[in-house]
């Protein structure tokens, strides 16, 4: 096969403005400069076209657009006879499709812009796939001759003939109040075709927001709402994108077990796909996976469908054996550092503690137990949600202060990211980094340790209002580890990043924290992300919304073991790159480690 059918040429349309710059990649193209119509663009176009067939792949289009909007991709041979999708020229595409078993439950991993909803929707029906072919779109005929001889042939005839129905959890459940109104009970139970309402409402916590109006409920209850809405109802195809976001640990084990069971109650004859960037999460539920790989917003391929364990070792690998193919430079390893175990040797270097102290917030009373700290330490606060980490956190910051009138929280300089990111600043980052951090943007050494491996170059010059979750998330991290600072509290830095952007920024807070000598308290729901991170652990004890207790800060394997052991269920270490992995409840390990008393399985590391 020719090279020239297997290059991949995206102009990015949010970067690409003619009317601002000299028209650089036409007048640079070697190819235009030979007469011939490579790229083709005019002030008045609204972005440059680029013709795949005439580039060259000589990239000088892309070292002199001004605002980096071009992206040249020569790809696999072999994969340009596997194109499902394509938007349009110089848009995404994506490479084959997961295969759903029935009776199985299929996970998806891979970072975000990598086509994972494209997917979904294609196999849920509301998006043809034009092979490519985004011109002249194939009608179904050439579309099933395409997936002949695979599982897929037979999945999109069932489509076809409508003898499958899906349903889709959305991934953005922020947008639900605007198109949902109604009261949780009377909307759960007039959408009810299957026998598990009440199932439904008792595994995910939904009983005290039964007569709540949908406008009113939290990102965490909203998330809860849309898994029980999609559950209730009777389909053959139940997708859901991103079910864990906003939930603590055990609502979002709570979860994997409600999307575990529409698989049991309707064996071998329910497909069940799930999207999920929680990789303990995702090998909880699943039966199987699929990764994505690829350049995000570029293209995007699909594998073949892998068992849990190796599909997501893959993942962090970033090698796809079974193809000799690498994706990712670097694989991620989640090998602890030594932690010194004696207590009196850590002792003498506590420089600070923070009193026994009360909150109480309307009907909620927060009793915190004394703690000391030292530099150069991450304690992460463990708990459900409504337990008060929040508080804690803002009560350390001075946002708020004790009942006691007569204790002192000790004066230190604070810098705080919170829960919720809300953007005021009207301005690109760049404009939004030099104002608040000008110094430490400007140091090469917090370039190299936190600004490059946060890739924050490639947003550098996007406005702050049009950014997105991610996107903000990693511009709030950045900002936070700016501000000259005694202790860091970061409330949930994994919201809204993807499972690989997780380990980037679990690895880029350690090393600040570590080589800065500074403290950080850290909130955090992804068990990987939180035990990577954490030196010592505060556990929030307690019945949420109602009074907790935060304990004074335990090692991390006293810690864990207590609050698994509140959640019953226990982890072991994967043996290859040591992430954590839930035990499957009732396992033979599962039974062993709980007997032991070890719910936090951590062997002795070489």
């Amino acid at each position: 096969m020719s090279s020239k059918n297997t290059r991949i040429a995206i102009v990015h349309t949010d970067k690409c403005k003619p009317k601002k710059c000299q028209l650089e990649c036409k007048k640079g193209c070697p190819v235009n400069r030979v007469g011939k119509l490579c790229i083709t663009v005019t002030p008045a176009s609204k972005t440059s076209e680029i013709s795949e067939t005439m580039c060259i792949g000589c990239g000088i289009c892309v070292k002199k657009c001004p605002f980096g909007a071009i992206t040249i991709i020569n790809l696999p041979t072999n994969l340009e006879k596997d194109t499902t999708h394509r938007y349009g020229p110089n848009s995404f595409k994506l490479h084959r499709l997961p295969m759903p078993r029935p009776g199985e439950v299929l996970g998806l991993v891979g970072t975000n812009g990598i086509g994972k909803s494209t997917a979904l929707k294609i196999l849920s029906g509301k998006l043809k796939p034009n092979l490519g072919r985004f011109d002249s779109p194939p009608d179904w005929e050439a579309i099933l001759k395409f997936f002949r001889g695979s599982e897929l042939q037979n999945y999109f005839t069932k489509i076809l003939e409508d003898n499958l129905t899906a349903k889709i959890k959305p991934q953005w459940v922020d947008a639900m109040p605007r198109s949902v109104r109604g009261k949780v009970g009377q909307l759960i139970r007039a959408k009810s075709a299957l026998n598990n309402t009440d199932f439904l409402i008792d595994q995910l916590d939904l009983e005290d927001v039964l007569e709540r109006e949908v406008s009113q409920l939290s990102g965490g209850e909203l998330q809860r709402f849309a898994i029980a809405a999609t559950c209730i109802q009777d389909c053959d195809v139940y997708m859901f994108d991103e079910p864990s976001s906003y939930l603590d640990v055990k609502q979002r084990l709570n979860a994997a077990r409600v999307i575990r069971s529409m698989v049991e109650a309707r064996r071998n004859a329910t497909y069940v796909i799930c999207v999920e960037h929680d990789l303990s999460v995702l090998d909880y539920l699943s039966d199987f996976v699929c990764v994505l790989y690829g350049v995000p917003s570029v293209y995007g391929v699909v594998t073949m469908p892998y068992s849990v364990r190796e599909g997501i070792n893959i993942f962090l690998d970033g090698m796809i054996p079974t193809e000799n193919l690498r994706f990712r430079e670097e694989s991620l390893s989640f090998r602890l550092m030594e932690t010194v175990d004696d207590e009196e040797e850590i002792k003498q270097f506590r420089h600070y503690s923070y009193p026994k102290m009360t909150k109480t917030l309307g009907d909620f009373k927060l009793r915190v137990e004394e703690g000391e700290f030292t530099d150069s330490e991450i304690i992460v606060l463990l708990g459900q949600n409504g337990t008060g980490k929040t508080t804690l956190i803002k009560m350390l910051a001075g946002l708020l202060k004790p009942d006691q009138k007569n204790v002192e929280v000790p004066e230190l300089n604070v810098s705080y990211k919170p829960q919720k990111i809300a953007p005021k600043f009207s301005g690109t980052v760049r404009m939004l980094l030099l104002q608040k951090i000008r110094g430490m943007f400007l140091h090469p050494q917090f370039q190299t340790d936190v600004v490059k491996p946060m890739k924050i170059d490639d947003i550098i010059d996007n406005d702050v209002q049009s950014l997105s979750g991610g996107e903000l998330q990693r511009v709030a991290l950045v900002l936070a580890l700016g501000k000259p600072a005694d202790v860091y509290l970061i409330d949930e830095p994994s919201a809204y990043l993807d499972s690989e952007q997780r380990i980037v920024a679990a690895k880029v807070i350690k090393r600040f924290i570590l080589h800065a000598k500074k403290t950080a308290f850290i909130v955090e729901h992804d068990f990987i992300m939180g035990t990577y991170l954490a030196d010592r652990v505060v556990v929030m004890e307690g019945t949420p919304s109602v009074d907790a207790i935060a304990t004074t800060p335990q090692s991390l394997v006293t810690g864990m073991n207590n609050f698994l052991r509140a959640l019953d269920i226990s982890f072991r270490r994967d043996p290859t790159n040591f992430r954590p992995r839930i035990n499957k409840m009732n396992s033979v390990k599962d039974k062993e480690q709980k007997v032991a008393g070890n719910f936090y399985f951590l062997e002795n590391e070489s």
